[in-house]
């Protein structure tokens, strides 16, 4: 059975995502914003990160989000970015790999 959120919500600290397996996780905004695979913050072919960590304020914040589809979120950032797209099974796997992401 595949895992899909059952709730999101924006919070002081950064988006909450309630999913289907009963986990509540928290992503800080710069922390998500970083993460960002799209065109402009990844080089295509190769893989190479092309976004400049220093161009992304301390204080970045989602503004609004989109769901894609029945597979992904996309984020509306403060800074004006708005063309990620963050795959369900990304979220989960950035849940589950690293300590940035808390889940309870």
């Amino acid at each position: 059975m595949e895992v899909t959120p059952t709730d999101v919500q924006r919070t002081g600290e950064g988006m909450q995502i309630k999913w289907s397996d009963d986990r509540t996780c928290l992503y800080p905004y710069r922390y998500l914003r970083l993460q960002c695979a799209c065109a402009s913050c990844i080089e295509e072919m190769t893989g190479r990160k092309l976004l400049n960590v220093a161009t992304v304020p301390e204080d970045i914040i989602v503004v609004d989000f989109i769901t894609v589809g029945k597979y992904a979120l996309q984020f509306l950032w403060s800074d004006g970015h708005e063309t990620g797209i963050y795959p369900y099974r990304m979220l989960l796997s950035l849940a589950e790999n690293d300590e940035a992401v808390e889940c309870s």
